[in-house]
């Protein structure tokens, strides 16, 4: 549904931190914190995550999952591939 890189990302296209995310999304901070530092895709009780998303799209930012055309119009980030490993070809 949604992965920590995601949730990162969009709270930096929106220039907040996790304190706000948890105010506006209405889930704590822990689990905030929790959420986006796993990995890959976020493990969560689907209300708690579907929260996270709402928050995400009345602030403006949209969710995009593999293989799914933007709907939307605006400035985004999205990866081309899934990333290799940090620092691989250097």
């Amino acid at each position: 549904m949604i992965t920590a890189a995601q949730m990162r990302a969009a709270r930096a296209l929106l220039g907040i931190d996790q304190r706000q995310l948890a105010e506006m999304s209405g889930v704590s901070l822990p689990t905030i914190q929790r959420m986006e530092a796993s990995e890959g895709t976020v493990r969560g009780v689907i209300d708690t995550l579907t929260k996270i998303v709402e928050a995400f799209d009345a602030a403006g930012v949209e969710l995009i999952g593999n293989n799914a055309p933007s709907v939307g119009q605006g400035r985004g980030v999205r990866l081309k591939q899934a990333p290799g490993p940090v620092g691989a070809g250097s």
